[in-house]
């Protein structure tokens, strides 16, 4: 252990040597990443699917991209007040420099498009005249107040940015699985073991 270290990080344990997130920290990390495989791909494939005559298939994966996204939303924001009240373990003392920085930016970027990205999505919705409601109604049974009326030109910028923002996220979970399996694999600390 370093020097800076003496006493116990929370959850350390010979499995985690860097200490480990607690059990609601994990339970918010891993239903999100649940959630984003399902809005994820949906989100891409959306635009692909045609031949479906009364639009039912095609509304039924919005009402399921939209629904998965807006619960990221919820749990992003419930995250971010636990871990407000909650000080996740710090970074191995040992990381250099630049891979502490890069972890953080990625980890800050990554919280904000859980944010910035099913915000956009749900008002491009709106400004395309489809809110959630009826066929696509949040969790298939909530409709939610419409927020703007249909504004096409609204709608292109926001469903502009919401792609972006889509490919953004792409990179941004190729970089951080990947530093996860560096750490793991290359490095051989303790970083993967502290979400597990």
């Amino acid at each position: 252990m370093d020097a800076t270290h003496t006493t116990a990080l929370p959850g350390q344990d010979a499995a985690h040597p860097d200490g480990q997130y607690g059990a609601i920290a994990k339970w918010f990390h891993w239903v999100t990443v649940i959630l984003i495989a399902i809005a994820l791909p949906t989100g891409f494939v959306i635009k692909f699917i045609t031949g479906d005559a009364d639009g039912a298939y095609k509304m039924g994966f919005y009402a399921i991209h939209e629904s998965a996204g807006l619960t990221i939303l919820i749990c992003a924001v419930l995250r971010l007040l636990w871990k407000a009240t909650h000080r996740p373990p710090p970074l191995a003392a040992e990381l250099p420099p630049a891979l502490r920085i890069a972890a953080t930016a990625t980890h800050h970027m990554l919280y904000a498009l859980l944010i910035i990205q099913p915000l956009l999505g749900f008002f491009a919705t709106n400004a395309w005249g489809f809110p959630l409601q009826g066929q696509t109604a949040y969790l298939g049974f909530i409709d939610l107040p419409k927020f703007m009326d249909t504004w096409e030109g609204m709608a292109k910028v926001l469903q502009w940015l919401h792609t972006i923002g889509g490919y953004l996220f792409l990179v941004l979970l190729v970089a951080h699985i990947g530093a996860a399996v560096f750490h793991h694999a290359i490095r051989k600390d303790g970083t993967l073991m502290r979400m597990l």
